[in-house]
């Protein structure tokens, strides 16, 4: 009888699984209710149905669950309140365009783009991330990197013909039916074929009296006076090119001579040299390493600014925050995640800032928000991932010796 039972129940558990919106079934084969928006579970599902409870004030629950009641989050000191937390939504922080508030990590990080053949259900704003979808069938989205939904596929007219479907990542693809490449070419010779087709300078493969090399080849004759006019051309477009790498490279020996007679003679002058050290400095023969002194340079700059400079990043000049992030986002291995590991970031929030546009900015922007976004920070963890040329970007009103 027991046995009975038990596979009555299953049999029953079976019948309506889909119909049970839970997918839980009581010891005695009723399905699990689910806790509505602004309820929590109380006691679980078990020899009885479930019993919920109302979320207490300082949690939420956002949609019909089986579980409990969840803590609201707190928005960050920097970021507004777009919407306080109730019993059926959690709180709205309010970040820039383009980006949402991930409350597991208490930052902005940027939206999502749907990929290729999928299209948006829901939009990246205060509520969440983009949602994406494939798109299904009568539909389709073509770009890349979409933030629109999939879009109705195009229906050929009765004088196009398909030639090809419309799939998820493409539209349909239609032709005019009056095109000659559809149809068949006209027969224009009076023994049904098809007369050679004549071209502008070329002259009959043969004529009476002349036999061709090739039979049927035709016979093209040079426009000796049109090439040499390209041959004149081409030669005195190569030329201006060879003058102006020339110009160019004499450029470059100038202003890096004058480069390391500047650091010369920034150099002596720190170390007190004389006048006559100088000279034999610059002109005896003796080399000085621009790129070891400016170096040394920075370093010095860098360990006296960290200590000194309290500056605050968020009250830069933008000009110079623009300067600094893009810096950062052409350093390749010594860019951006690397300065982000410098300053404490984990991996994982890394990886959300990798997702948008300008990971730099950001990186930057998040982290001007936390107490204590100095410069002498910054310049610190710069040092550490061997970026001067940003440091020097950051350190250009207090340096002793402009680097050109």
């Amino acid at each position: 009888m027991k046995l009975f039972v038990i596979c009555a129940l299953l049999l029953l558990k079976v019948t309506l699984g889909d119909a049970c919106a839970s997918g839980q079934f009581t010891d005695s084969g009723q399905c699990c209710s689910l806790c509505p928006a602004g309820f929590g579970v109380e006691v679980e599902c078990g020899k009885e149905d479930t019993k919920c409870t109302p979320c207490p004030q300082g949690t939420f629950s956002s949609s019909d669950s089986l579980g409990p009641c969840l803590q609201c989050t707190k928005c960050p000191p920097s970021l507004p309140v777009l919407a306080s937390c109730s019993a059926t939504q959690d709180t709205q922080c309010e970040c820039d365009n383009g980006f949402f508030f991930l409350s597991s990590y208490g930052l902005c990080a940027p939206c999502s783009k749907c990929a290729h053949g999928e299209g948006v259900i829901r939009e990246c704003g205060p509520q969440g991330n983009t949602q994406c979808q494939i798109c299904g069938p009568g539909t389709f989205s073509e770009e890349l990197r979409s933030t629109k939904p999939c879009q109705a596929c195009t229906q050929c007219s009765d004088s196009e013909v398909e030639i090809r479907a419309c799939m998820p990542n493409s539209d349909t693809l239609c032709m005019d039916k009056k095109l000659h490449i559809l149809s068949r070419p006209a027969l224009d010779g009076p023994d049904g074929t098809r007369d050679a087709p004549r071209f502008p300078g070329v002259e009959e493969a043969t004529t009476e009296g002349e036999t061709s090399p090739a039979d049927g080849m035709p016979k093209f004759t040079p426009q000796d006076e049109g090439g040499s006019n390209n041959i004149l051309a081409y030669v005195s477009v190569l030329a201006a090119v060879v003058l102006g790498l020339l110009i160019y490279v004499a450029y470059k020996c100038w202003r890096s001579c004058k480069q390391k007679r500047a650091l010369s003679k920034a150099r002596a002058a720190e170390l007190g040299a004389s006048p006559e050290g100088e000279k034999l400095q610059s002109d005896s023969g003796v080399f000085l390493d621009s790129h070891s002194l400016q170096d040394n340079q920075l370093s010095k700059g860098t360990k006296r600014d960290s200590k000194l400079d309290n500056r605050l990043y968020i009250n830069l000049p933008p000009c110079r925050q623009e300067e600094v992030e893009r810096l950062l986002q052409e350093g390749g291995g010594r860019g951006w995640r690397q300065v982000g590991a410098a300053l404490g970031y984990e991996p994982e929030q890394l990886d959300l800032f990798g997702h948008g546009e300008a990971p730099a900015h950001t990186l930057l922007s998040n982290w001007a928000q936390k107490e204590g976004s100095t410069l002498g920070l910054l310049c610190t963890a710069l040092t550490r991932v061997e970026r001067p040329d940003v440091v020097t970007v950051l350190n250009c009103p207090t340096q002793g010796v402009s680097v050109v």
